[in-house]
């Protein structure tokens, strides 16, 4: 069985078991989340919501907060003399999926 979850505004797939990175979430380390937002349920029968499936959750536990790899924004102007390089790390939250409830 997978669902499709709305987490900070983005949709993942998710299946029991698995580990995704979202958005930072305020959270400590090792605490339970419940999202009600999903917006499908699939397997054997799929349920689609309209926005969302009634009465469906998916709980996931929080293993770690991080920073990705830096990203490097350059900009610069030809023959202008305009040349700025800056860098920006992401702040995440990992989960790990425990529990899809229909």
């Amino acid at each position: 069985m997978y669902a499709v979850v709305d987490v900070a505004g983005s949709q993942y797939k998710v299946q029991e078991g698995d580990h995704i990175r979202v958005s930072r979430l305020s959270s400590e380390a090792g605490e339970k989340l419940t999202f009600d937002n999903v917006l499908l349920i699939g397997g054997e029968e799929t349920r689609i919501g309209t926005p969302q499936v009634e009465g469906a959750a998916v709980e996931a536990s929080v293993l770690g907060h991080g920073r990705a790899s830096k990203v490097i924004v350059f900009k610069m102007k030809r023959r202008k003399g305009y040349r700025r390089r800056n860098g920006h790390r992401q702040g995440y939250t990992e989960l790990q999926i425990n529990k899809i409830s229909a």
